[in-house]
This record gives C-alpha cells, sequence and structure tokens, in this order.
C-alpha cells in the first residue's frame, strides 16, 4: 500500500468518499511525496518536510473522512483534535503537546497489533498447553504439616511409568476435545492480575500505576471462569509475554515521527484576533501553541521524544465566520496546500447513498435482513430521499451528508420498530417515492413554517 501512485490513491478513496477531486488530488500527492522522500539519499531525504494541507469547506462533506480513509489506507498512525479542546498554555485545558503523544499511543496500538500477530500462533500453542494444565492436575501425594514445620518436606516420589502414560493420554484426550470446542462451558480457576485504577498525574502523560510498577507487585486474584473466556485472558498473557515492548515503543516512535497524520479540526474556530478586552485563550494564543509543533519541535512522551518535523498535518474548517487569512501568518504559512471542499448537490447525495462500498442504503439493508425484511428502494425513492435531504439542509442548518442519516431514520422508523420476532415470516419490502414523500413531507413542511415564526 506505501508503493500506491496518486491515481491509484484517489481510485481506492473513491471508494468511500463521493466527490471532492481537489482533495483527494491533494492528499494523494501528499501520500506519494512520502514514498518519493524515503527513498531519496540521506543527505537530502531529512531537508524534504510534508507539504501540510488545510481544507477550507462545509461540515459534512467528507473533510475528516478523506484523512482517516487516506490514514487506513496505509496503516498510518492517525489522530484526529478538534482545535477547540485546547487552550493556551497556563490557562485550565489541554496541553498542544498531548496532541503528539496521542499520536504515539495511536502507533504503539498498530505497532503492537502488528507485533502480536506474528506471534499468534505461538501464542495459541502456549495457551491450549496451559488450559491442559489446568483442566488436568496431576495427584499430590498428601504431606505431613510437621515436615513442612520443620523444613523437612520430602521430595515428591518419581511417578511410575503407568501413571506417566495415563496422565500422558489423559492430556491427549483433554487436548482433542479442547481443539473440537467440546469444553468451551466448562469451569476452569485461573489466576487473574487485578486492574487498578488509573491515576494521572497532573500536568503529564505519566500513570502512577507505570511509575509504582516496578517498585510494588502487582496484585492477582482466583476467578473462577469459562474455558472459552480464560482462553481469551491466556492468550493475551502470551502475546504480551511473547512481544518486545521496547522494540514496540522504538518501532512506534519511528512510525509516528515519518507516517503520522495529524488531523486538526475546527481550525476555523480559533482564527481571528480577539477584541482586546482581556487575553483570548481560545484563539490567537491557540495557534502560538501548535506553530512550534506544526514547524517541527521534539515532544518529550513518557516512551522517548517524539520530532516532529516529518509528521503530515491536515487542518479543516468551514471559516464560515473567519477567513483562512486570519490565521497569524506564521501558521498559514506551515499550510501550503489550501483545497476548497464544495457544497453537495442533489446529484452528490444520490450517489452517496448508493455507491460507496458503505453505502447507508447498504448498511440499512443488511440490518434489516437480520430481521428477515429485504428491503428494496427504486430509482424514484433514491431521488426523492436525496431531494428531501438537499431541501432540509437548505432550509435548516446544512450539516451536509450527516442529514442522510437523518432523513433515512425518519423514514424507515417505523418498519424498524415493527420488524423483528423469532417466528415472523421473510418479507419482501420495496421503497418508492410515494412512500418517502408520506413520511418525510410533513416534517420539511415543518421546518419551512420555523423560519417564519419570531
Amino acid at each position: 500500500m506505501n508503493t500506491l501512485t496518486p491515481r491509484e490513491i484517489v481510485r481506492e478513496l473513491d471508494r468511500y468518499i463521493i466527490g471532492q477531486d481537489a482533495a483527494k488530488k491533494a492528499v494523494a500527492v501528499a501520500l506519494r511525496n512520502r514514498y518519493r522522500r524515503a527513498q531519496l539519499p540521506d543527505d537530502i531525504r531529512d531537508e524534504v518536510t510534508p507539504k501540510n494541507i488545510l481544507m477550507v469547506g462545509p461540515t459534512g462533506v467528507g473533510k475528516t473522512e478523506i484523512a482517516r480513509r487516506l490514514a487506513k489506507l496505509v496503516d498510518a498512525p492517525f489522530v484526529k483534535v478538534e482545535a477547540t479542546k485546547f487552550t493556551e498554555v497556563g490557562y485550565v485545558g489541554r496541553d498542544v503537546e498531548s496532541i503528539i503523544r496521542d499520536l504515539l499511543e495511536a502507533s504503539i496500538r498498530l505497532v503492537k497489533e502488528e507485533h502480536v500477530e506474528k506471534v499468534k500462533d505461538k501464542a495459541q500453542g502456549s495457551t491450549e498447553d496451559r488450559l491442559v494444565d489446568l483442566i488436568v492436575k496431576p495427584v499430590k501425594k498428601a504431606t505431613n504439616p510437621i515436615d513442612i514445620l520443620l523444613g523437612t518436606k520430602p521430595k515428591e516420589p518419581e511417578a511410575s511409568p503407568e501413571e506417566k502414560q495415563q496422565l500422558t493420554m489423559k492430556r491427549d484426550q483433554v487436548r482433542e476435545a479442547l481443539r473440537r470446542g467440546e469444553l468451551e462451558h466448562s469451569l476452569v480457576e485461573i489466576e487473574v492480575e487485578e486492574s487498578a485504577p488509573r491515576g494521572e498525574i497532573p500536568g503529564t502523560d505519566m500513570n502512577m500505576n507505570d511509575v509504582l510498577g516496578s517498585i510494588m507487585p502487582r496484585k492477582t486474584k482466583l476467578r473462577k471462569v469459562e474455558i472459552q473466556e480464560a482462553r481469551r485472558i491466556i492468550e493475551d498473557e502470551e502475546e504480551q509475554n511473547m512481544i518486545d515492548m521496547d522494540a514496540v515503543y522504538s518501532e512506534a516512535i519511528h512510525r509516528a515521527e515519518q507516517d503520522g497524520i495529524v488531523f486538526i479540526d475546527e481550525i476555523d474556530k480559533v482564527a481571528g484576533k480577539s477584541a482586546g478586552q482581556g487575553p483570548d485563550v481560545s484563539r490567537e494564543g491557540v495557534q502560538r501553541d501548535i506553530l512550534p509543533i506544526v514547524e517541527g519541535s521534539t515532544v518529550h512522551t513518557k516512551y522517548g521524544p517524539v520530532k516532529t518535523d516529518h509528521i503530515l498535518f491536515i487542518a479543516a474548517g468551514a471559516f464560515h465566520v473567519a477567513k483562512t487569512t486570519d490565521l497569524i501568518p506564521e501558521l498559514q504559512g506551515r499550510f501550503p496546500v489550501r483545497v476548497n471542499l464544495l457544497p453537495l448537490t442533489v446529484q452528490d447525495y444520490k450517489r452517496i447513498l448508493t455507491q460507496p462500498e458503505n453505502a447507508l442504503i447498504r448498511q440499512y439493508q443488511a440490518l434489516l435482513k437480520v430481521d428477515s425484511v429485504n428491503l428494496q428502494f427504486d430509482e424514484s425513492a433514491i431521488d426523492a430521499l436525496a431531494e428531501h435531504a438537499w431541501q432540509a439542509n437548505e432550509n435548516g442548518e446544512n450539516i451536509g451528508a450527516r442529514r442522510l442519516h437523518t432523513v433515512l431514520e425518519m423514514l424507515l422508523s417505523d418498519i424498524a420498530f415493527n420488524a423483528g420476532g423469532g417466528d415472523a415470516p421473510e418479507v419482501d419490502l420495496v421503497v418508492d417515492a410515494n412512500y418517502v414523500s408520506s413520511q418525510l413531507d410533513g416534517e420539511i413542511k415543518q421546518q419551512d413554517m420555523k423560519k417564519f415564526i419570531l
């Protein structure tokens, strides 16, 4: 996936996102430039920095989805943050450096999953051995309590060949039964680690349990669980024991630095200067705090320092009130690629309903299929739904493609409510334009009237 050409990247994005070709083209070039940079000689590679992207467009047109799909396409560490959640240094609120800490955590999860996948087969074998040990316990000879007190406990006598053979046969029988799934609901007693509540140290990303973990022993307790639950717990333990977490952290830092993508949403909400009546902790101060991270700096985390020089930053905002020129000049300069995302048309809504691989109509068809309802939409219903979504956005707040969720929920509320039941027969249901109008026309007119009520 890392060697995809820009055309191939756009083709992959087209499977999930309708329209917005300019934005797709910009992110595709940015992603390909990472591959190109990796092929450069060492002396020039560090000098080539990513060209950060600023997306301008109304809500619900695909800004976040483009960035998220891009990261998933190449298994890159990805984090989405909202600029409005951060406040200037010295004020109560989130520190902007937590963006990079969150990115590193995402990178660790990604790398850890890859390392776990490599040892999965081996961990499953060890898990099976431990389950057999829990079920087939060798018989222990009774010990005299006086011998234990005096420390004169005699050595366990060697098992006879017949006992060893019987034990081996029993273990093999249990192993076969486990593999056939016959013992999934049998109870076993296992020792598990007690989960202590997380205690964050104020002003840092450190956890009190991590600090004291090497000093104080972990508390454990005995639990009686079914074999299927015990398998999951033991397999997690085996996977943790088999992977080298230091190697995971080292690789995760490298991946975050070289492949990380940070999506900063609502950047327009921190644009503009304060009115002059006291400090404005949600605007220019936040921009100045974000600036060093975007420019390139080193953020210290509990896993080690992370350099932000080659992280790709994608900022987005509607910019209805503020303008892109209201951002401080230094921050504007760090987002050299500007793309405008277009409002959605009726034709776009029709394509969103039917074309993407995760199209909404396919999702609702799959959901209702569970309750034996074969739901179909004819062409007139698709046209009517798209028209209603467009009208609702024009008459009220324009929330873009998210309006389709509202429209479909209203349309299918009765069907979804009445469907279900273990003995329900299979039903074929075709939705047409008349049904769409009967369900939605009243709601649209009600919204129209709201404009005239003082």
